[in-house]
This record gives structure tokens, sequence and C-alpha cells, in this order.
């Protein structure tokens, strides 16, 4: 059983990553490739969905080079994928349009129209509220990031799109049409779209009524299956572009959120992790379907069979690292003309850790496309604040990472009023675990015990992996845990307890007191 493996492709913002991994979860090996991302006037943000297709390929080929095992024992493929995108495909399968991916909001205008109504309640319509909230766990956000929100976009904007179009499909499932030529979502990928009854964990359907309200058609829709169900095998030419055998089965697979959560280990209800990448999140297993929507989060349907997940989302998180990187130190542009260092992340590391905690009372706001939680708004912005003569290159820096951690915090403080219990230890995945000071960090901020899960750049692809292997029948949930390494444990210094208290208390500040001017200053955006 050891000698079979799956091949995990994990579809990010900056470009998929490829990992094989044993049957009992030991990655043999991994590859990335880049994809390019368009910012649009308006909040238009696309992305090529021919160019995520090659960039796979590419991978997986780069990766199959090295010989890290025998192509035959490839048995499976599993998709993870950035959440809350579009592709409008037509019946062949071809896109017509360029993927809306989750941080495009030029939908916000239309997802207000189909939720607003008297009386009021935040903004949405109370009785669409009730309904939205019995049946789904939450209702489509006024950012107008959600999936629902980009096909109404195309409905009004694109109708010569929206006519054409035979499927709406998240990232994942396109890629897992690209597969096997079957057209399919899994219940978690389909949630954003709100048009789904959810109360029922092991019978997730569309609701004529959700469709009804929203006046999307149930026929443009993929039909539902389970994370860990089986498609079908590779198409002769998906399997000729991979460079796999045709007898290779894909398993449904799931969003990067729900995926980060299975390959943290952290699949025990109330079992924590939190995830840095571009964006962040902090989530957790529970029973049963639940929703806080004054900040922004809902319990809704997890990958692993039978379960619900704790969503939320940081919008930006290392993000604020490849700007501070692209749009300021590095720009490659007539003032500088400089060149990206290959050792980018590791100087700051080591500038951050040679910096001392608090940063001299520098704060950070990482806001650089509004927020989703635990405040939904879209025009807040990113800066720096209480800059002075002595401010050093190290401490702005470190007021980054500290900021990320704090804008956490904030999240922390309502996930653990959800859950109504407290977190003894938290999992940090995702590309910011790398660094051993931003972990750290997150401990001193957090007042909580940290562990670093191992090689967590494959943390998603280690998650597809685990799916994967529980659809072929390799492994089981309970197994997950133990079989996740965790590299590194961090305590949090008491030391810096009260600072971190201080300036977590100042930041929430920041945006109570400035959300007024945010709003005024971006309504147009």
């Amino acid at each position: 059983m050891s000698e079979q493996y799956i091949l995990a492709i994990d579809l990010g913002t900056s470009g998929p990553k490829v990992a094989l991994f044993s049957a009992s979860g030991v990655i043999a090996g991994g590859e990335m490739e880049a994809t390019r991302l368009h910012l649009l006037s308006g909040g238009g943000v696309e992305q090529d969905p021919a160019e995520w297709w090659a960039a796979i390929c590419t991978a997986t080929r780069r990766l199959l080079a090295h010989n890290p095992v025998p192509v035959t024992a490839i048995v499976g493929v599993c998709v993870t994928a950035q959440w809350s995108g579009t592709v409008a495909v037509d019946e062949k399968g071809d896109p017509l349009m360029p993927a809306m991916i989750w941080m495009d909001d030029r939908g916000a205008r239309y997802i207000r129209q189909v939720t607003d109504g008297f009386p009021s309640f935040q903004g949405y319509g109370a009785t669409k509220l009730w309904r939205w909230l019995h049946k789904t766990g939450g209702i489509p956000t006024h950012s107008g990031k959600d999936s629902i929100a980009h096909i109404l976009y195309i409905q009004h904007e694109r109708p010569d799109v929206y006519r054409a179009t035979h499927k709406f499909l998240e990232p994942k499932d396109y890629i897992n049409l690209k597969l096997t030529g079957r057209a399919a979502a899994t219940v978690e990928s389909i949630t954003l779209h709100w048009v789904t009854d959810n109360r029922d964990i092991h019978h997730v359907r569309y609701d004529d009524g959700l469709l009804r309200l929203t006046g999307i058609d149930r026929a443009k829709l993929p039909d539902l299956c389970r994370a860990t169900d089986i498609l079908g095998p590779l198409t002769p030419a998906a399997a000729a572009d991979l460079g796999l055998g045709e007898h290779v089965q894909v398993v449904a697979g799931t969003p990067d959120i729900h995926s980060a959560a299975i390959g943290s280990g952290a699949v025990e209800d109330y079992a924590a992790h939190a995830y840095i990448g571009t964006s962040a999140w902090l989530g957790c297993h529970v029973p049963t379907k639940k929703t806080d929507l004054l900040h922004n989060m809902a319990a809704l349907p997890s990958a692993i069979p039978g379960r619900y997940f704790l969503f939320n989302e940081h919008e930006t998180a290392g993000a604020c690292l490849t700007f501070l990187r692209d749009q300021v130190l590095f720009a490659e542009d007539n003032l500088t003309g400089a060149h990206k260092p290959d050792d980018f992340y590791a100087r700051v590391d080591h500038l951050v850790a040679a910096t001392p905690a608090g940063s001299e009372r520098v704060l950070f706001t990482p806001w650089l496309h509004g927020e989703r939680s635990p405040v939904d708004d879209r025009t807040v912005r990113a800066g720096w604040h209480n800059l002075s003569m002595r401010t050093t290159r190290g401490q702005m820096v470190r007021a980054i990472y500290e900021g990320v951690a704090l804008n956490a915090r904030w999240l922390l403080e309502y996930v653990e009023k959800f859950i109504k219990r407290q977190f003894n230890c938290i999992r940090m995945v995702g590309g910011g675990a790398r660094s051993d000071i931003w972990c750290q960090i997150h401990a001193d901020v957090f007042q909580r015990t940290v562990l670093q899960v191992a090689d967590p750049m494959h943390t998603n692809t280690r998650g597809a992996g685990y799916l994967g292997a529980l659809g072929l029948g390799f492994l089981t949930i309970d197994e997950i845990g133990k079989r996740t390494p965790i590299a590194a444990v961090y305590e949090p210094n008491p030391t810096h307890q009260a600072l971190y208290s201080e300036l977590y208390g100042e930041f929430v500040e920041i945006y109570q007191k400035n959300r007024s001017i945010y709003r005024r200053l971006n309504r147009d955006s």
C-alpha cells in the first residue's frame, strides 16, 4: 500500500503546486509553477484558466522527470484550489472568459439588489436573511467576492457569456473537468453560491427557493458529490498532458481552506489551525451548523463527510510581504531598477528577528484589499501607523509580521466565542509558517501554543493527498492527525503579553475610528 501514490494538485492564486504523496501521507517530491494575476479597474481580479492548466501540466511533468516514484505507482489524482472563483465554460468545457477569482468584487451591487429588503438588519432584508441563514448557514457577503456575485455580474454585465454558459465552475471543479471530462461540484465547494440547503449535512442539495431568489438557472450549475467521491479516470488527453496513465482515478477534492484544515492534521472537532498564505484564516471543524453574521463567520459543510467547518477569512496576509517586495523595495522602475533577491523572505525574517518586539509601537494594518472577517468591509485599507523620524526599516517590516498576527488575534477572539471554548494550541500552516519568527510572533500575540506543521508549503497538497487516500480507501480520518508531522513548538513569551495586548487594543481602535474615512475615500473602488 505504501508503494501507491497520489498526485496532489494545489491551484493557488500565485500558481499551482503539485506533489506526490504515498497512500500513508508521506511526500515523495513536489514542484511549483507561477501564474499571472490580472488586476482590472472597478474591482476586477482575473486569471486565465488555460494558463492554470498549462502550469499544472508543466509542474507535473517536471516533477515526474525527477523520477521520485515509478509512474505506474501513481494511482490517483486529487485537486485543491483557491475558493470563491468562477469559470464560465461552454458545452465543450472551454472557458468563455477569464476566471473571476476570490478577490474580484465587481458583483457587489448585484448582491445588494438580491439581498436587500425591508425591514433591514446589517444591510440585509430581514426575511431574506432568516431564509438564507436557516437553510445555508450564511448569506452572500456584501463584498461581492462570493461566487454567486460573480455569476450575477456576468448575468448583468456579460449577458452574452451568461447565455452561452453551460456550467459555472469553481477553480477546483474546472480542473476536475479538465482531468475527467465531468462537470461536478462538491458540497463544500458550492457553498459560496449560497443556493444549497445545508441543514442535513448528509444530504446537501440545491434549494429551488434560493435559486429563484438569486435568479440563477439550476441547469448552469454542476451536480453535487462529496470531496472523497471518485469522479472517474483521467481522460486520454489529460493523461497525455500530465504524463500519467489512463488508469489513474480522480478523487473530487476540495477548496484550499478545507484542504488546509485536513493537511494541518487538525481534523478533530475544535482542533484549530491558522493558515498564513496570500490570504489567511483561523478555523476548526465543528459538529453542528451555526452562524455569526456580525463577524462574517459560519459553520459550513466540510470536506470531511458528515462534518461542518468554521469558515472565515482575512483577505491579505502574506500578500503584504509580496506588496512590500514588489511595490516598495524592489519595484522594477527607473527609481530602483533593482532585482528581486531570491532570498528575500529569508532576509526579512532575519531583519524581523533582530528587531525588538512591538516595533517601537509602529502598527501596520494589513487590509490591502478590504477585509472579510471579523468585519466584512470592502473599503478598509492598509497602512503603517505611528511612524516617526526614529522609525527604522526593521520596525516597519516587523510591524507587517505583527499586524498580520494582530489581525488574526482579532479573529481568534470571535472564533473562540463562536465555539464557546479556548484553544490550547493552534497548528500553523501555509507559506508564512515556514518563518520561525512569524510562528513565535503569533504565539506571543495569541498567547497560545503554536505548533509549526512540517513542510507547511505543502499543507494543501498534503490535505489533497489525504483526501485522495481517503477516497481510494487507503486511509481513515482517525489516522490523519498522528500522520501529520510537527516541526517545532512555540510557547508564548510572557514578557511580551502586556505589550501585545496594548497594541491589539490600538489596532482594533484604528479600524473603529477610521472606517468611515476609508468608506469615503474608497466609495468608488
